[in-house]
């Protein structure tokens, strides 16, 4: 965020180029409404673009390594079949699979790519967080939107380049995975620096579909793509994001302090939220700016902090255990006695998404009706635990009833997983232990999705092994993560419960005190 205490008052000097712009244009200061609409549309364009180059590689596995039939990349014909179907041994040319990746050790290696890739990711969230408390976040969030984009171009350039070295590819994944690790603690700490806590659930929980969008988005670019030459299939995402975070630096404003806004009331006293911890309440005062960041051992010893951490631990192994493997899962299961095709299963599986949009939206808006962040993430934890079982069991019956448990799946299994990067990670980063000091929003954010990142490395990682040999145990090591995840959360819970039960008590004995007419 840069040195807010050594602003200008007015924020002039720090204004970003595009603001200077606008008000220029309009020959007058851009109200508090202004800044906010152009803080959400920004960031959820830039965490879009996140999301969509990170995508890509799970399309083009198919095209790499067409022959994996047996764990999982293999390729359908487009129709509808009883059986899938068997290829013969591709050559190098578009769709006949690209060395290193089409030898026999082919899925492993691509597996690598994708353990190599989330690992620097979760670490390199931990250090984005920490930095990004320290300097200003749009310089930060732009350096990282850049660098994300060169080196996920430079991946695809080894289309064009001819290269089969297997080492230039892990490291254009690992060190694109060091760059993308900046998104998230950034953007949240922008959103969370421009509104208070009154909606901020619903808010965010709207604003996080830029998750499932950025999925869908990246999905279509990629595919389409393909027909060109796999290495489009990452250049054009690579351009866009890079595209993206100039429009970052030229416009985005990340405090209202650093622009010179003038707050508003609703903002500034919105009401606050009890039952965090025994006796800490979950959100806290943020009214007053402190010149001096919070440290990392700090930031892990806010109350809620580490519990919510592991509870998304949990959480993210079984959202990105979907992510990564639903499609194979639909095209490798007979859905009504038949088989769809690689291409059918792909645009099945984007369902999932939209169940994680109106699941985000949901679990925001409820844990504001009820101030209970705890109580709603996990109530949704535990009623994935059916859904996945239902999704299992039944799933396989039509197309109709996947459709269905697909949606329903996804909204249990992806609300809580929003509802904590966002919401949560933005009342934790402005607690009331912190006494006023909002520079601590990237480093808590960094520190819940950092954790929460080595779970989405590790489920899909375990799935690649369990699902050989049984799909149900994978379904039952999901289950399992996410009842882990809600008891993670129950001394949270049993506290917002206490503080309900309490705050019930005395408006009862508020009402039998009053004089009766």
């Amino acid at each position: 965020m840069g040195s807010l205490s050594e602003e200008a008052p007015d924020g002039t000097q720090n204004k970003p180029y595009g603001i200077q712009f606008l008000e220029y244009v309009k020959k007058s200061k851009l109200s508090y409404k202004t800044y906010q609409a152009i803080v959400l549309i920004v960031t959820f364009l830039a965490y879009t673009s996140y999301h969509a180059a990170r995508k890509t590689t799970s399309i083009v596995k198919s095209t790499l390594d067409p022959q994996s039939s047996e764990l999982g990349l293999s390729l359908f014909t487009w129709n509808y079949t009883n059986e899938p179907v068997e290829r013969s041994k591709p050559s190098l040319k578009l769709g006949g699979g690209w060395a290193p990746f089409d030898a026999s050790d082919g899925t492993a290696l691509l597996g690598e790519l994708d353990l190599a890739f989330l690992s620097v990711y979760a670490m390199g969230m931990y250090c984005s967080g920490h930095i990004g408390d320290r300097m200003d976040l749009r310089i930060f969030l732009t350096m990282g939107m850049v660098g994300t984009g060169i080196f996920t171009c430079l991946f695809g350039v080894g289309y064009w380049a001819n290269v089969h070295n297997f080492y230039y590819f892990l490291i254009m994944q690992m060190v694109a995975g060091l760059f993308q690790s900046t998104g998230w603690p950034s953007v949240v700490a922008v959103v969370g620096n421009w509104f208070g806590k009154r909606k901020r659930g619903l808010i965010m929980g709207i604003w996080n579909a830029h998750t499932s969008i950025g999925n869908i988005t990246g999905s279509l670019i990629a595919a389409a793509m393909l027909n060109y030459g796999w290495g489009w299939s990452f250049v054009l995402p690579g351009l866009l994001i890079a595209f993206i975070g100039l429009v970052v630096f030229l416009i985005l404003p990340v405090h209202p302090d650093s622009v010179g806004a003038e707050r508003d009331e609703d903002e500034l006293h919105s009401p606050r939220k009890t039952g965090e911890g025994v006796t800490e309440p979950l959100l806290g005062s943020d009214s007053e700016l402190k010149p001096s960041a919070v440290g990392f051992i700090q930031a892990w010893k806010i109350p809620g902090v580490a519990i919510f951490a592991l509870c998304l631990f949990f959480s993210k192994l079984v959202a990105y255990t979907f992510l990564y493997w639903l499609p194979f899962y639909i095209s490798h299961t007979a859905i009504d006695g038949k088989y769809l095709s690689s291409s059918a299963a792909g645009n099945l599986s984007t369902l999932f998404d939209v169940g994680g949009v109106v699941g985000g939206i949901l679990a925001g808006h409820i844990s504001d009706r009820l101030g209970a962040r705890a109580i709603t993430a996990a109530s949704f934890m535990y009623c994935a635990i059916p859904a996945l079982y239902f999704y299992r069991s039944y799933g396989q019956v039509s197309l109709t009833a996947n459709i269905a448990l697909m949606l329903i799946t996804g909204m249990f299994v992806n609300g809580p997983y929003a509802l904590i990067t966002t919401a949560v990670s933005a009342d934790l980063g402005t607690h009331s232990s912190l006494k006023g000091n909002s520079r601590a929003l990237a480093t808590v954010a960094a520190i819940i999705d950092g954790t929460g990142s080595v779970g989405a490395a590790i489920g899909p990682l375990l799935t690649g092994y369990i699902s050989a040999k049984s799909w149900t145990a994978v379904f039952t090591m999901l289950m399992g993560a996410a009842l882990i995840a809600g008891l993670l959360l129950t001394k949270l819970v049993v506290a917002e419960v206490t503080a309900k039960i309490s705050e019930s008590r005395s408006q009862g004995s508020a009402t039998s005190r009053r004089p009766t007419a």
